[in-house]
């Protein structure tokens, strides 16, 4: 019998798993209403430092628990491991302390992954006019940055290897707003397109698989991601108007699709909205494999268990190939 991770690395591959399509969420915020637990990346840990090391290794051993309790309550594939990042001089060490306890727990059932992205994404408020200033003042400037961000996360990349625990990379940075990319697609083609791709060449020759997250409207710069050849495309944002059934006739070939389902109805639709959105994403990502079942970005906080429960009723019912 396969297991979760198994299945899931077919679907990445672009093949078709036997039995239910693999499930997946990027985060699930809502620990404290399905377990009783403070998210990890909702935990201040100030003092970290100052703890114990038998101390902290309760808290990573009850970290890894966490994380392994929603994956298989909600019958998710792959686990990303985020929130260790956030506290202590050692964020990198945290992280991978974590993701060795997983293993140690679970075994090989579960792909586990971590964040992995060094290319710009949409600036915050406070960097934007620098941002732009640079872009019209000193590009070049701009371009060895980049560059050095891509050099120091292929040699962090080549380190992780080495503890030998880590599947895959989750690129988060985001690129586009409902409304299309923050750069135009010429300036996308400059600034990002070349160094993301050299980034996931580099992850690739190491045996790691990528799944490329951005939210928005990503059809301005579909090519380019596509290009960069990542395993996976997360989340396909229907409220940036993605629609799978679109997407799968122009890319689903060439790369695995994940998302769809739409975060905003999961919130504030009827429980028919979310209904008819999880059929949707499964009906027309499925066919042929390459699809991987999820929201159009997270389980995040505020958002009613209730109807993410209803969601998988709708991946249970109908996210099945036929024998």
């Amino acid at each position: 019998m396969m297991t979760p991770k198994q299945k899931f690395i077919m679907a990445l591959e672009g093949k078709q798993p036997p039995g239910r399509v693999p499930h997946f969420e990027l985060v699930f915020f809502l620990t404290m209403q399905a377990f009783g637990k403070v998210h990890p990346r909702h935990r201040s840990y100030h003092q970290w430092d100052q703890m114990h090391s038998s101390e902290q290794a309760l808290h990573i051993d009850d970290m890894a628990g966490l994380f392994i309790s929603i994956a298989r309550r909600f019958e998710q594939s792959a686990i990303f491991v985020n929130g260790p990042e956030l506290w202590g001089n050692d964020r990198l060490g945290n992280t991978l302390a974590v993701l060795e306890k997983i293993r140690e727990k679970s075994g090989d059932e579960f792909l586990l992954m971590m964040h992995g992205d060094a290319t710009y994404d949409v600036p915050a408020g406070d960097r934007m006019l620098e941002f732009i200033s640079s872009i019209a003042d000193n590009p070049q400037k701009l371009k060895d940055e980049a560059q050095k961000k891509i050099d120091d996360a292929i040699e962090r990349a080549a380190y992780i290897k080495k503890r030998g625990v880590l599947d895959c990379f989750g690129m988060c940075c985001d690129y586009c707003l409902n409304t299309g990319p923050f750069l135009s697609p010429q300036m996308f083609g400059e600034f990002v397109a070349p160094y993301l791709k050299q980034l996931i060449s580099a992850y690739r020759q190491m045996g790691y698989y990528t799944i490329k997250h951005t939210d928005g409207n990503i059809m301005p710069v579909l090519d380019y991601l596509v290009d960069a050849r990542p395993h996976a495309i997360h989340s396909l944002d229907p409220q940036g108007g993605i629609d799978i059934a679109e997407i799968k006739k122009m890319i689903g070939k060439k790369v695995c699709l994940i998302g769809n389902v739409n975060c905003g109805l999961m919130d504030t639709g009827t429980e028919q909205e979310v209904v008819e959105s999880a059929q949707y994403a499964l009906k027309h990502g499925m066919p042929g494999g390459g699809y991987i079942f999820s929201t159009s970005n997270c389980i995040y906080t505020g958002m009613q268990l209730e109807r993410y429960e209803l969601m998988l009723d709708v991946w249970r019912k109908f996210g099945n190939y036929s024998e």
